[in-house]
């Protein structure tokens, strides 16, 4: 078969290397001018290595993306550092990543909210049965088993930063099961950054044969007639036996209008919010105690939701002597900081990065990147199940895998490459019937 994928994330690449290797010719379409989707990264020329755009990590548990890693030979090339991940409470930050922290963080007192907590976290870690989950929101069930100071004090302020306060509410409790049920305190990442990852991967795929063309965006998917699919691009009209996109459902609801209108309709009513995160590559290290990941409540006055500090999991020395923090927020696309300058953005921010280090100055700043992105977080209601939309699209020949299927779990390249390889199974079970 002669098949297209667009998108060269690590799921499009995914699914084109198993489409490869069951022998059918595979070309990727690809808008931007690199491969990595949402996890493609940037890199200066005295850097050894590449920074990611939008701070990703892989957990020990993520054994999709680990295992192609496998497949592919290149497992030594994987690290796990032990970063360090803190809480606020009261002017202060409380490091927050093993039982032995979680026992001595002051925010939940000394009595019945600390084993509240740690009964909530066991069960949701034991239980399996994430659809009855569903059924409720974060919210409503927290407040019932952990109770309102724990849930205020642990889950409210990452659920209203990271969904904001129109959807804080809604969110459904098997999004945070999954969160609690399969992560891990481990962060990996691929020595060199993962646009190192993504390149090799592409490397490799180009010498197995697949064709990617980068800067080339999709503009329009249609039938063809005897079950095929025209794919227009600006260098013109392509047909292809079968089609996966792993595009937004709002991008293949725009590009593909020959969709049934119930299936369209599904794809308008997902809900996601977007994500603008401000990189910083400073003098000194910013934090005095080398923490790496920090938690910033809103209602104590941050403007952003996590601080990171790049340089407390990677060495300095893999960016030219730089520390690198990422200032990173999920936001609704119309929020004022889609339209803010990166100056604007740094202006607004290092107030808080005084907070952290007292002794920061604006003078420690070498450089900043500013990266926004509309699709960053899909939004799981109440039966969220409900609303998936299926791979094998009503449309003959075209599939659709992205992040806004993977539910119950949450995005990120593990569950990607899960879910790309997983219709590509389907598109090579099409094709031997």
């Amino acid at each position: 078969m002669n098949i297209a994928i667009i998108g060269a994330g690590l799921g499009g690449l995914s699914a084109a290397y198993d489409l490869k290797r069951a022998g059918h010719q595979v070309t990727i379409f690809e808008a931007a001018d690199y491969v990595g989707g949402l996890a493609a990264g940037f890199k200066k020329p005295e850097w050894e290595w590449s920074v990611e755009r939008y701070y990703h990590h892989w957990f020990a548990s993520d054994n999709h993306m680990l295992g192609l890693i496998d497949e592919l030979g290149w497992s030594d090339r994987v690290i796990f550092p032990r970063p360090i991940t803190v809480m606020y409470h009261r002017g202060k930050f409380y490091p927050f990543d093993s039982i032995p922290a979680a026992l001595m963080y002051p925010g939940l007192g000394w009595g019945i909210n600390k084993i509240r907590f740690g009964l909530v976290g066991l069960f949701l870690r034991m239980t399996n049965n994430w659809q009855a989950l569903e059924k409720t929101t974060v919210d409503a069930w927290m407040r019932k088993w952990a109770g309102d100071k724990v849930y205020e004090t642990m889950w409210e302020p990452m659920i209203i930063g990271k969904f904001g306060e129109r959807y804080a509410k809604d969110v459904n409790m098997a999004w945070m099961w999954a969160r609690l049920h399969a992560r891990t305190t481990r962060l990996g990442t691929f020595k060199g950054g993962f646009q190192a990852f993504a390149d090799l991967f592409a490397e490799k795929l180009r010498q197995m044969g697949v064709v990617i063309q980068l800067s080339t965006p999709v503009q329009s998917i249609k039938t063809a007639g005897e079950g095929q699919i025209a794919l227009e691009t600006p260098q013109g009209t392509e047909i292809f036996d079968q089609c996966l996109a792993t595009t937004s459902p709002a991008l293949l609801a725009r590009i593909a209008p020959d969709l049934p209108p119930d299936y369209l309709k599904g794809l308008l009513d997902l809900k996601s919010i977007g994500a603008v995160v401000l990189t910083i590559a400073l003098k000194h290290q910013l934090s005095p105690e080398g923490y790496y990941w920090y938690n910033m409540p809103k209602s104590a006055g941050f403007p952003f939701l996590a601080l990171v500090e790049h340089t407390n999991y990677l060495s300095p020395k893999y960016f030219g002597g730089n520390h690198i923090i990422y200032c990173g927020d999920y936001l609704e696309p119309d929020h004022p900081y889609f339209q803010f300058s990166k100056e604007e953005l740094l202006e607004k921010f290092i107030p808080s990065l005084k907070r952290i280090n007292p002794n920061f100055s604006p003078d420690w700043i070498n450089e900043s990147w500013l990266y926004k992105t509309a699709y960053a977080q899909p939004i799981p209601l109440v039966n969220h199940s409900k609303n998936i939309p299926e791979i094998r699209t009503p449309l003959p020949g075209l599939y659709f895998a992205s992040m806004s299927q993977v539910y119950p779990w949450d995005r990120g390249t593990n569950f990607a490459v899960e879910i790309a390889r997983r219709a590509a199974k389907m598109m090579l079970q099409s094709a031997s019937n």
